[in-house]
Parts: C-alpha cells; sequence; structure tokens
C-alpha cells in the first residue's frame, strides 16, 4: 500500500491502482489529492479535515460520520453513515471504523462526532481522536489545538506501532515543524521504530 500526505491531514491510499482519500479538508490544497479515487473517507467535520464544497466537485463515494453527513444532503446518494464497530469494503480495502468523538477541545462544547479508519488492518488515521487500537501503521496527529506534546507521545507509546507517521501539522510555523521533527525522532529512537513527520507530498509504501 502506499501512502501519500497531502496538504494538512489528508492522505491518499493506493493499492493495485485502486486510491481512497482520507480527510481532504480546507487545508489541503493539492488539485490532484481526490483525482482519480473511488471513495473519500471523512473522520469528522472540523474544516481542516472536511470540505463540502472540495466534494461536490467529484463522484467518490462518501464514507463519514452523521455529524458530517449532515452537511451533504445534496450529495445523499452517494453518503454512506458509519459508526465505531462498522466495516466496509471499497475500491479493494477492507475498512473497520472505529472510534465515535473527537478528542476533548473545549471546556463549553461537546466533542463532534469522530470516526476513525483503519484499513486493511494496516493503517490507521485517528482522525482528532487518539483511538487505541492495533495498527501496525499509525498516523499520528502531530499538533492540534487540543494535543500536547505529552499527550501525543502517551498515544505513541499505548499504541507501539511499528511505524508512526505525523500528519496534522498545518497550523505550524518552521519552527513548530522542527520541534515537532525533533520530538519525533528522540521517540523514534527510544522505540527503535520508523517515527517521523511525512511532508505534503511525500509518499510510503506500507
Amino acid at each position: 500500500m502506499k501512502i501519500t500526505k497531502y496538504g494538512h491531514a489528508c492522505v491518499r491510499l493506493e493499492n493495485d491502482g485502486r486510491a481512497i482519500v482520507i480527510d481532504p479538508g480546507v487545508m489541503t490544497p493539492e488539485p490532484d489529492a481526490v483525482a482519480g479515487a473511488e471513495a473519500v473517507l471523512i473522520t469528522h467535520e472540523h474544516f481542516d479535515h472536511f470540505d463540502p464544497e472540495g466534494l461536490r466537485g467529484s463522484r467518490a463515494a462518501v464514507y463519514t460520520c452523521a455529524g458530517v453527513a449532515r452537511h451533504l444532503s445534496g450529495s445523499a446518494e452517494r453518503v454512506r453513515v458509519v459508526r465505531g464497530g462498522d466495516h466496509f469494503s471499497v475500491a479493494g480495502f477492507e475498512v473497520a471504523v472505529v472510534g465515535d468523538k473527537h478528542h476533548f477541545s473545549h471546556p463549553d462544547v461537546p466533542p463532534v462526532d469522530n470516526v476513525g479508519f483503519l484499513v486493511d488492518g494496516e493503517v490507521l488515521h485517528p482522525g482528532d481522536a487518539l483511538t487505541v487500537t492495533d495498527a501496525p501503521t499509525l498516523l499520528l496527529p502531530g499538533q492540534a489545538p487540543w494535543l500536547t506534546v505529552p499527550d501525543m507521545i502517551g498515544y505513541l507509546r499505548r499504541t507501539a506501532p511499528l511505524r508512526a507517521y505525523a500528519i496534522h501539522d498545518g497550523l505550524l510555523n518552521d519552527w513548530g515543524l522542527k520541534v515537532l521533527d525533533d520530538v519525533l525522532a528522540i521517540e523514534a529512537e527510544r522505540a527503535g521504530a520508523d517515527i517521523r513527520r511525512l511532508r505534503p507530498g511525500e509518499s510510503v509504501d506500507v
């Protein structure tokens, strides 16, 4: 499976000439991120993960939570609502849905719906949550208003993946990215695992 990172928190997964895309939000500027994909998977409704206008230009099937689906009433015929515990097959991939809510982020705002996607039992995109499940490859939230470095490291150590690739870093300037890279390098050395940040446009094979 080939993983390519786009923009902030978006990834494209490709295998045998078929592709799905997870979380092409407003902070995904690359026009080719969704091109030719058979399905788009959306973890939750926040703008950095979800761009309703962008989806209207695609014919791909959409798999997402109820919170996102309510914003896509004009595309209801191709939207499938999923919840934690669900499984589905699309574009040759087997997908398990994990989790139900966004990580706690504000004392006055209840968490929105958030579903993570475990693809082929191999790659986990948790969205904005720290959902623990058995996944050899973790797409790690690298930075967010709701995330501290100790939280991020604790999540890595609880999940103990064989490899972790940080995404969700679009709010950081160059100095912040350097700090993130340094933290990940320290954890990679400690764990003896491939733990690092994916740059926009960078691909890895797993």
